[in-house]
Parts: structure tokens; sequence; C-alpha cells
């Protein structure tokens, strides 16, 4: 009885994700497809894809030293990145793109990596072989994808005064990582990006020193650094074997000595210009001409200046022809009426 109750409840299920729409939804993953497998330097071949994030930014290498599944090891440093190309996915979820075939600098078995670079960031390898490049055997695994995340991560250190004035800011993002799988993990490739905002994480290789045991646990730290003057609220992730498996948010004060720097550069500059412009004015321009007598008291006024004084110098008076000094009439007294 108890078998037809479930046979008739998985029968409903079926049912129900058959007759509604949108009750599941495959996820398709992502794909690529060559135009053909093998070519040589010089050449030229068309990488196309279907299944991958619309509008994505992707990267197209030739890579040695890696297989399918297996992942390039040695990172980009293993690919012909100055061959590389860029292609967009349309919008729907597919691209293809022109890549030039070339020989990239560790021997083959060869792939044609194909990575998100914003927005996506899955990477698919595709197998591929170079004509006439040399091929070695892969180096022993060193256990990829068998690292876990033990403790929460976090970022270690301190900004000097110099990023208070734009320098970089560095950090070391700490995390212990423990090796769950059956292989020692030596020297282990890790990708660390900061993303700021809506951008994807722009990711660059560290390579961590040591080994990790089966079985054994090991505390990681890995650097982290900025762009100079970068402030906000920045994302800090740690790629593994194509897997982010540390995300930590890291936020940057604002660099004000900057601020400081250019409010103090507007004040003293238009100061000191000014100065400059008085000193050759006064050097330029000609010296008024005051009268010697004043000079000391050039620019101001006395406030009682006395008003000046006219002397006139009266000439001697003229004595008249008709009269003589002791001839001049008396005037002592009348004149006698009838007097000779």
């Amino acid at each position: 009885m108890t078998y037809l109750r479930t046979a008739a409840g998985a029968l409903l299920t079926a049912l129900l994700l058959t007759l509604v729409p949108g009750t599941a939804t495959a996820v398709e993953a992502p794909r690529v497809a060559l135009s053909r497998s093998e070519g040589g330097k010089g050449g030229e071949i068309t990488v196309s894809g279907s299944g991958w994030k619309p509008g994505a930014l992707l990267m197209l290498l030739i890579c040695g030293q890696a297989a399918p599944g297996k992942g390039v090891i040695g990172g980009t440093n293993s690919c012909a990145n100055t061959d590389g190309r860029a292609a967009t996915v349309d919008a729907k979820g597919s691209f293809s793109a022109k890549l030039p075939v070339a020989e990239p600098p560790v021997p083959c078995p060869c792939v044609v990596h194909v990575a998100g670079v914003t927005g996506q960031q899955d990477a698919v390898d595709t197998a591929f072989t170079v004509a006439g490049h040399p091929t070695a055997p892969l180096p022993e695994t060193s256990g990829t994808g068998r690292l876990v995340v033990l403790t929460s991560a976090r970022l270690e250190g301190s900004s000097g005064v110099l990023v208070w004035f734009g320098a970089p800011a560095r950090r070391e993002i700490v995390v212990t990582l423990g090796n769950l799988g059956q292989t020692p993990v030596k020297d282990p490739l890790f990708e660390v990006g900061t993303s700021h905002g809506v951008f994807a994480p722009q990711y660059e290789e560290r390579q961590w020193r040591g080994t990790i045991e089966p079985g054994r646990k090991a505390l990681v730290r890995l650097p982290v650094e900025l762009t100079a003057g970068a402030h906000g609220d920045y994302q800090v992730s740690v790629r593994y074997g194509g897997k982010v498996v540390v995300e930590q948010p890291w936020g940057v004060g604002r660099p004000w000595g900057v601020t400081v720097f250019w409010v103090l550069l507007a004040v003293v500059v238009p100061a000191a210009l000014f100065r400059i412009g008085m000193a050759v004015v006064d050097r330029v321009r000609p010296a008024a001409r005051v009268p010697r007598g004043r000079r000391r008291g050039r620019g101001r006024t006395p406030a009682s200046a006395p008003a000046p004084v006219s002397v006139s110098v009266s000439e001697p008076t003229a004595v008249l022809p008709w009269f003589t000094p002791d001839s001049a009439p008396s005037e002592t007294g009348p004149t006698t009426k009838g007097q000779a």
C-alpha cells in the first residue's frame, strides 16, 4: 500500500511538472564549439558558444598544459595572451568570434579557454591541437577542487598616512582552508579580484606557497590591492579551480587629504598670484611728482592747515610837486579869516 502511494505521488508530481509551465526551469550550462579541432600557427578558427548570460563579455585564449575538466595549469601564464580575443554574448546567450591560432608559452595538450570577464564568471575549456607545437605530459595534479573553506574570511592590515592622500589601499585576506581530498595540494593557485558597485571582479592570480596534506588545514594569506584613489564599498572575491570560495566586503574611506590639498591649492595660488601682480604693478607704474616741501607728508592732508598769508609791500608815496614838506597846510587849528 505504501508503495502504491509513493508511485501515485511521483506520477502526480511528474504530471504537474509537465502541465504547469514554469514549474521547473532547466538551467542551460555554457557550451563552446570549435570550427575545427586542429590548426597551425598563423591560421584561424571560429569559436562559437551558447548558454551564456546575455550581454556578458568573454575572453578567448589558446592555452597549453591544460585539459577539459582539469583546468589550465599555471593560469593565464600558460596562455597566448597577446593573441587572445574578446566576444560579447548576444540576447539569445550565443556568441561567435574568430580566434587566431597561436603557440602558447608552454607545451600542449592545449585547449581553447573561454572565460567570462564581466557578468558571468564561468569558464569552459575545449580541446584543441596546435600543429607543430611541442607536447608534454600534464604535471601531477595538485588536488585542485578539493580545498574547502573552514572558517570565515577576514581582512587584515591597516592603511597608512599615504592612503589618506590617495595611495593604493592594501590588505591581506586571511582564510583557513582544509584538504578533503586524497592527494596533497601543493602550491595552490588562487585568483583574487575586487569589484565595486555593479561591475564584475577583475581577478589577478595569487599563488600560495606551501602544501596542504589530506585531512589537514592551513591558514592562507593572499594580498589584495586597490587602485590609487579608490574609495567606497568593495567586494573581495577569491576563486579557486574556477569557483568562488570566498567573498568579503571591504569599506574604503575617502582620501580626504587630497580634498584638503586641492582646497589649499585653490586658496594659496590665487593669493600668491595677487601679491606678485601687485608687486609688479608697484614697480612698473611711474612715481607721482610731489613738491619738495610736501614729500614727507605725501598721501595725507593736515587737519588744520594754516591759510596762506599774502603780504603786500607798499611803495613810498610820491610828494606832490606843489607842496613841500614845510609848506603843507597846518592841521593845528582853523585858519583866521582875513589873515594875510
